[in-house]
């Protein structure tokens, strides 16, 4: 027989408490009494049926994760695991997660892997990828034999024929569903894939609870491409949704997810298109507008131009010297004939022409006055055919007139 100190009686209950698997993870059904929460934030309560109690404590931090706290004389359903505190040499229940009684203990499970799992970062938006617009090969996870594989097949040749298919295929339900859930998609990840389909179709939690897993949600969450899930109906939530990249309603939903339409594309095409010719247009005729003004401008700059330029006004210059040396001559014409006939009107011939006569003395002097002339005096006359000689004569009887 051996003697225990109570120190040792302490550190054996709590060491065969831990060694145990059920009472480290254990439901427990019973109506709240006592229930406190100081200022430290931690939750203390008795948790009993009937004359059956145990002691049961939330700490803080698990106490903030959940979604209502119960109060005094509430059914709840708790889970956490059972331990002995040598401190006060209590036997208690910590407890990790309080639901209400009666949801029942698959939900609660569910529950509480979601709890787990959120507070490890799996379901942190900030991780989850964009899913990939125009995909090229996709992977699916399902089972060969489903309407879920049809349905989801049918879908993607609808909408994107372009892309590659292939199945990993698995059980979706029964006791070797994660396990095989787990192996097709890592034998998926060692392929180039563009993102993973994982779906089935409805059922009840039961036929659902391969995808509660919590293996198969770590093996989603370690997937190197994008994950959507396609797990039963539209109401329909497990897991595997939270973890994955992107959660669908059904799997033709996840399938359409995947892939963009092509009719969709081709009318996005079209409108880009259109858009692009317009853009086209208008760049064209900006262009055009520019090269005109650019070779107006080398135009202007061109020697050629310059010289044609030149020569054109070196044109105007020679008709209007051309003009203006039309008039000074028709002008000095003007001026000529009218000297030409002063002058004529003042030739001796003129006057000859009309019967008049020059009569000069012998020392070239004009005869004017009949009385300068001496008797016998040689003149010379002339007229307008020629000259005459003739030597001056008196007439006395008219001299001596009175």
């Amino acid at each position: 027989m051996n003697i225990f100190s109570v120190a040792e009686l302490g550190e054996y209950l709590s060491a065969t408490l831990a060694a145990d698997a059920i009472l480290n993870d254990i439901w427990v059904e019973g109506e709240v009494a006592n229930w406190s929460r100081p200022a430290s934030g931690h939750c203390y309560w008795t948790l009993r049926q009937g004359d059956a109690q145990i002691q049961a404590v939330c700490w803080r931090q698990i106490a903030l994760r959940q979604p209502r706290l119960p109060s005094n004389g509430e059914q709840v359903l708790v889970h956490g695991r059972v331990d002995f505190w040598p401190g006060s040499g209590k036997l208690q229940l910590y407890v990790d997660l309080i639901r209400p009684a009666g949801i029942g203990l698959l939900h609660a499970q569910v529950e509480a892997l979601k709890q787990r799992l959120e507070s490890e970062g799996l379901f942190d938006a900030a991780r989850k990828r964009t899913i990939p617009p125009f995909p090229r090969r996709i992977g699916i996870v399902t089972s060969p034999t489903g309407a879920a594989l049809h349905d989801m097949l049918s879908v993607l040749r609808q909408r994107w024929p372009l892309c590659e298919v292939i199945l990993a295929p698995a059980q979706v339900q029964g006791e070797g569903a994660p396990a095989e859930l787990i192996e097709a998609l890592y034998t998926l990840y060692a392929l180039p894939l563009d993102l993973i389909i994982v779906a089935r179709g409805g059922g009840s939690i039961e036929d659902l609870w391969a995808f509660n897993d919590e293996g198969v949600a770590r093996a989603i969450y370690a997937s190197p491409v994008p994950v959507i899930t396609g797990v039963g109906h539209e109401t329909d939530t497990t897991v595997v949704d939270y973890v994955a990249d992107l959660r669908a309603p059904t799997p033709s939903m996840a399938a359409a997810y995947a892939t963009p339409h092509r009719r969709e594309l081709q009318q996005a095409l079209q409108g880009l298109a259109q858009t692009l010719t317009a853009a086209m247009q208008r760049r064209l005729a900006h262009a055009r507008g520019e090269l005109e003004h650019a070779a107006r401008h080398l135009q202007r700059l061109s020697p050629a131009a310059h010289l044609a330029h030149e020569r054109a006004a070196l044109h105007s210059q020679h008709a209007r010297l051309m003009r203006a040396t039309h008039a000074t001559l028709q002008l000095a014409r003007l001026r000529l004939e009218t000297l030409r006939l002063r002058l004529e009107a003042l030739n001796p011939q003129a006057t000859l022409a009309r019967g008049y006569a020059i009569v000069q003395r012998s020392d070239g002097r004009l005869a004017l006055d009949p009385a300068e002339l001496a008797d016998g005096e040689r003149l010379t006359i002339t007229l307008r055919d020629g000259r005459l000689t003739a030597r001056v004569t008196r007439d006395e009887s008219r001299a001596a007139a009175p």
